[in-house]
């Protein structure tokens, strides 16, 4: 038996309306069209659906039965219908954002706070633990947009400019480097540096400041917690360098300093990646809008 929208539509209409008139009118189709549909229905079936001459008209047992499948099916059938009018329209949709370093939930999180009341329908969701697959999880579809420092030209992607940074140094205010204006690598030979869990590579203090100089740090710690970096820094353990975006909470005047590195300083820009296409999705582009604002507020440098 080969059963249609249409026909759980007819049911329903019909149990609804207690006529056929009543139906043809809800489904806009002539008496005619409809007892002809109801006669196929009833041939592939075998049994009869109506109880004939009963005024309203009546579901027999197997009319009974479809209805309920009806009931159940049209409405989720109507639901996903709407859904998929809501990705067509791109007022629903899915944005879960991976980072490619850590300590940005200080301006990731009102953005995404925001963009939660703005966008009711649209499934918002941080997906931290990414690290340096992000990309990977990108083309696979596992999240929808990347935050990274690093431009690339994939084609398949779309590289948007959010703000500029600055990593800074951050020193017990008594350590001898911070009665300079700004650091210079060789000033990291003998220092504990404490980062946050990252290869060399990927960290801003090596990668564009001290390999390049031929430099290295004293030793590396590594810490996945700002407040805990801070924390060993003020208590002597070492001195960390930070982007300025993890320190807008403010720092302890009388305990740590922060100085740039380099003369002048060094800056990097964090980028959005998206796959390409999903730029122009109205949520994706209030994310662009609300992240280079909120990337620009509170204190830098």
């Amino acid at each position: 038996m080969h059963i249609e929208l249409r026909h759980l539509r007819l049911i329903q209409a019909i149990s609804e309306t207690g006529s056929v008139a009543g139906a043809a009118d809800r489904l806009h189709v002539t008496q005619s069209a409809l007892s002809h549909q109801i006669k196929g229905i009833e041939d592939q079936a075998g049994v009869p659906l109506f109880v004939r001459r009963s005024k309203p008209l009546r579901l027999s047992a197997a009319g009974e039965r479809m209805l309920r499948t009806a009931e159940r099916i049209l409405p989720e059938i109507a639901a996903l219908q709407a859904e998929f009018s809501g990705l067509t329209e791109g007022r629903a949709g899915r944005l879960h954002v991976a980072m490619e370093s850590h300590g940005g939930f200080d301006w990731l999180l009102p953005v995404m706070d925001q963009l939660r009341r703005a966008w009711g329908d649209v499934d918002l969701d941080i997906r931290p633990g990414m690290g340096f697959d992000a990309l990977t999880a990108l083309t696979r579809e596992e999240v929808d947009l990347v935050v990274t420092a690093e431009p690339g030209t994939d084609a398949d992607l779309s590289f948007l400019p959010l703000f500029d940074y600055m990593p800074l140094a951050v020193l017990p205010a008594d350590h001898p480097l911070a009665e300079k204006t700004a650091l210079a690598p060789a000033d990291f030979r003998s220092e504990t540096v404490i980062t946050y869990p990252m290869e060399r590579a990927r960290l801003d203090v090596f990668s564009q400041f001290l390999t390049p100089a031929g430099e290295t740090a004293g030793e590396l710690r590594q810490v996945e917690l700002t407040q805990m970096i801070l924390l060993l820094v003020a208590s002597g353990r070492g001195i960390a360098v930070l982007p300025d975006w993890a320190l807008r909470s403010g720092l302890d005047g009388a305990r740590l300093v922060t100085r740039p590195l380099g003369n002048p300083a060094l800056t990097r820009r964090l980028h959005a990646v998206m796959r390409a296409g999903d730029e122009r999705l109205p949520y994706m582009a209030h994310f662009i809008r609300l992240a280079r604002q909120e990337g620009v507020r509170g204190p830098r440098g």
